[in-house]
């Protein structure tokens, strides 16, 4: 199976069935994203154990396959983690789809998700791959932007 192949299988996998997407009882974070440029829009919803490790975690919401896919890859990705990991995975995702970072056993941290490191190629869908991404971070690093639950 060729490399673009198994791209476009991860992506509708994750778009198709995503396993992450609904709406979550009393999650402890939520944010909004959005792209209005091209009218993806997602609230992320994040559940924190007592130490602070993301235990779970769900997104609504529409968009393009690739912001849908990229969201549930990312959420696959950071459950299990603390905030400054989640962050930094984040950061590594930017860099990767920013073509910063390419070293594959790096890359491998980011499971699925690294089947999007050629949208880098693709400048009309980088907003569309960072969303999820992006509002994670943000959600983390200001959590008194909680939205109403």
């Amino acid at each position: 199976m060729e490399l673009k192949d198994l791209y476009r299988e991860i992506v509708n996998e994750h778009n198709l069935r995503p396993e992450h997407k609904g709406e979550m009882s009393n999650p402890d974070l939520v944010l909004r994203g959005v792209n209005p440029s091209c009218g993806d829009d997602i609230t992320l919803q994040l559940k924190l154990d007592e130490s602070g490790k993301i235990s779970d975690a769900m997104f609504s919401g529409s968009g393009c396959a690739i912001s849908q896919a990229s969201v549930d890859m990312m959420i696959d990705n950071i459950i299990g983690l603390n905030k400054e990991e989640a962050i930094k995975r984040s950061d590594l995702f930017m860099g990767m789809i920013k073509g910063d970072v390419k070293d594959d056993d790096k890359l491998e941290e980011l499971d699925d998700a690294a089947a999007l490191k050629d949208i880098s190629h693709m400048p009309a869908r980088v907003k569309c791959a960072v969303l999820g991404w992006r509002t994670m971070k943000e959600i983390l690093e200001n959590p008194d932007k909680t939205e109403n639950k």
